[in-house]
């Protein structure tokens, strides 16, 4: 059944893919690219990169994916021509102000992956399977997690025996890169935070290898009937469910699927951004072939991330023009 599942998604992204426009060069590129940005991403930036060198053989580049924090920190000193990256936290985007007079240009490329960890993944909200609860609100989760005024599963709409219970809110720690974006959908970016969630971060074994933060996460919820959890459906047991997300109290309430997380339509959905200090022909033709059909298809590849919707890829190109 799984193995369908993941079939049917592959086709979906594939006949997404399809859907772009075919990339046309319009001016001959040469000359040497220098790129900054996210380590996990690195795979994909050398899949666009070999695809854009087949229409511009003279086009160089020079990877330097030293990490997702230094990836601005390159551009506006001088030693990246772009980025690619996360979504920008305001403390980066501050200091890009700072040194170079403006705001950064910013495109999205390419959508989040939908449960392969450290790969910009989706943010499930997950429940124990015991709990009637099927649905919930940004308002609703900005409640639990930021303004902590949901304090028992009543004030989430469940009656009886349930109603009193407390909510026990399980999450990343505060400064984790999902979960600052997390903030910014359900809170509007408010600083304000629920300090009585209990935390995780990765965790170091004696072995030498790494338990990830979304593990441990699940695993405390799997062992408490009223707990709530953000984490990555990656680590997703029989013992949790995911919930179904609305973007307002009316909905519609999307549920996590690879589906909808390519679609754009499960509202905790990231991305992946290209940033530059300013554009010229060689980074707009560059542009061009990523947010092409050629690009689209070397997404598909990569087989971590998935390709924009073509609505949203179109949004991105005409930005271009």
């Amino acid at each position: 059944m799984k193995k369908a599942a993941l079939l049917a998604a592959l086709l979906v992204l594939r006949a997404a893919a399809e859907d772009a426009p075919e990339y046309r060069p319009r001016t001959r590129i040469s000359g040497t690219l220098r790129a900054w940005g996210s380590a996990q991403m690195e795979d994909l930036l050398k899949l666009w990169e070999t695809g854009f060198q087949r229409f511009h053989p003279a086009a160089r580049f020079e990877n330097h994916t030293y990490g997702a924090v230094s990836a601005l920190g390159g551009l506006y000193a001088g030693g990246a021509d772009f980025a690619l990256n996360r979504e920008i936290w305001p403390n980066e985007a501050m200091a890009f102000e700072q040194a170079v007079g403006h705001a950064p240009l910013i495109y999205e490329v390419a959508t989040g992956s939908f449960d392969v960890p450290t790969k910009s993944d989706a943010l499930g909200v997950f429940v124990s399977a015991s709990n009637p609860l099927s649905q919930l609100s940004l308002a609703q989760l900005a409640a639990i997690f930021t303004s902590g005024s949901a304090r028992t599963w009543g004030d989430l709409g469940l009656t009886g025996d349930w109603a009193p219970r407390p909510v026990h809110a399980y999450a990343y720690l505060y400064d984790n890169a999902g979960l600052r974006l997390f903030r910014d959908l359900v809170a509007g970016g408010s600083p304000r935070w629920n300090w009585d969630v209990k935390e995780f971060d990765n965790l170091t074994l004696t072995s030498g290898g790494r338990l990830d933060a979304g593990q441990r996460i699940l695993d405390a919820l799997a062992a408490d009937p009223a707990g709530i959890a953000i984490s990555n459906p990656h680590y997703a047991s029989a013992k949790v469910k995911a919930l179904a997300i609305g973007r307002s109290a009316a909905g519609p309430f999307v549920p996590l699927t690879r589906e909808t997380v390519a679609a754009r339509t499960y509202p905790l959905t990231r991305g992946v951004f290209f940033f530059a200090v300013k554009l010229d022909d060689r980074l707009t033709e560059f542009l061009r072939y990523i947010l092409s059909r050629e690009g689209s298809r070397d997404v598909v590849r990569e087989g971590c991330y998935s390709p924009l919707p073509v609505a949203l890829l179109r949004d991105q190109l005409a930005r271009l023009r």
